[in-house]
């Protein structure tokens, strides 16, 4: 009578005529679960939920303390904080009538302008950047090593000392005051760091997806388009979010390109003129900011949900 030899701790056990190797796959796909359930039973504790509702509180806080204030009447504002609301309630919507529809041009004219503006800023560099990035991940050139460290090292020029080159280059060319001077600053800002993080992803790509399709007579656009670009949805929803947020919060980019032209103008610049020429009407600051927040809030929360699934999907599954 002979016995089977136990296996060794963290390694499955294996039917006979399996080899070593899946042996060894299947341990370490055990190592992973072992960590993972760890990871979740530690996630879900008590300790970890209460910390978490903490953390959410304090974030939310002061985003709640806005909204109340941007109700609240301008003599409560300048002479109270808003948790006197519990007692002595009073609220109103001068605020927003008065940030909405007062001056010379109506804050929902800014919005639209603010919408034109960040949504070409969006799409014009990940269309670029997924070129970009396909080409170095995936076409092998003489340089292609050199130019894409020289892209990366881009993110590390600052801004501020563009402007004035840029604006004198839009002068010269004839479109300073028009969209396209901040649709092209906004892409070029974003490009070294689009071709980053969607060439990393690429990479992440397993090589035989790639050679099946090349196996199966498809070229460079086909690959693209029939097999990455589903795979990256991920990749580009994370960039989206990120570049969305950044341009409808710009202020820099569209003072220096915008600032003056009410049919270019952000909601940023608007907001920021909103206290008027001696800082006496800082009180519709509160409305103006809450009009400004509901739209990327809006897209964050719908893309988050999005992204998040697409992150925690595998290419390949097995």
């Amino acid at each position: 009578m002979t016995t089977t030899p136990l296996p060794p701790q963290g390694v499955a056990a294996r039917e006979p005529g399996e080899t070593a190797p899946e042996g060894a796959g299947s341990g370490r796909r055990n190592g992973l679960q072992r960590r993972a359930s760890i990871a979740t039973k530690k996630l879900s504790s008590p300790w970890a939920s209460l910390i978490a509702v903490v953390i959410a509180l304090l974030w939310t806080t002061p985003t709640i303390g806005l909204l109340v204030t941007s109700f609240r009447p301008e003599i409560d504002i300048r002479s109270t904080g808003w948790w006197t609301i519990f007692s002595n309630p009073s609220f109103t919507t001068a605020n927003y009538e008065q940030a909405l529809f007062g001056g010379s041009q109506s804050l929902w004219t800014d919005l639209i302008n603010t919408i034109v503006i960040t949504l070409p800023a969006v799409v014009i560099p990940i269309s670029i950047a997924l070129l970009a990035a396909y080409g170095f991940a995936w076409i092998d050139f003489k340089g292609r090593n050199f130019l894409f460290v020289a892209i990366f090292a881009l993110q590390i020029v600052p801004i501020q000392v563009t402007l004035i080159p840029l604006l004198t280059t839009y002068v010269d060319l004839g479109i300073n005051g028009t969209f396209w001077s901040v649709w092209l600053s906004h892409t070029m800002f974003a490009l070294p760091l689009a071709i980053f993080l969607l060439h990393n992803f690429m990479k992440d790509i397993p090589p035989s997806l790639v050679e099946a399709a090349r196996v199966d007579g498809a070229g460079h656009v086909k690959i693209f388009f029939r097999v990455l670009l589903p795979l990256l949805v991920p990749a580009i929803a994370s960039f989206a979010i990120f570049q969305f947020l950044w341009v409808w919060n710009d202020l820099l980019v569209a003072l220096t390109f915008a600032s003056g032209l009410p049919n270019v103008r952000p909601l940023t610049v608007r907001i920021a003129e909103l206290v008027g020429s001696r800082g006496g009407d800082w009180f519709l600051l509160s409305a103006g900011a809450f009009v400004s927040m509901i739209v990327p809030m809006l897209v964050f929360l719908f893309l988050q949900r999005y992204f998040v699934r697409g992150l925690l999907a595998g290419s390949v599954k097995g």
